[in-house]
């Protein structure tokens, strides 16, 4: 249980820094000059954000550690 809570933090964390990274990149390197704010944020909220989840969830689940063993009979 403990595993899954700190591969959930750590997405959560992940998807925070990959939304914020996201949204500035695209402000900084889009070439669109009509809405690039709506871009940066649907960019960073629905594309960069969910992918930095599922890294972030995955480096969590490696870091979290193993499991005690279970009690043997």
């Amino acid at each position: 249980m403990k595993r899954l809570g700190t591969a959930l933090l750590y997405a959560i964390v992940a998807y925070v820094v990959a939304a914020l990274a996201g949204y500035l990149l695209v402000q900084q390197l889009s070439s669109n000059v009509h809405d690039r704010a709506l871009e940066a944020a649907m960019t960073g909220a629905f594309v960069v954000g969910p992918l930095g989840a599922i890294v972030g969830f995955v480096v969590g689940l490696v870091r979290g550690g193993r499991s005690s063993a279970p009690p043997q009979a």
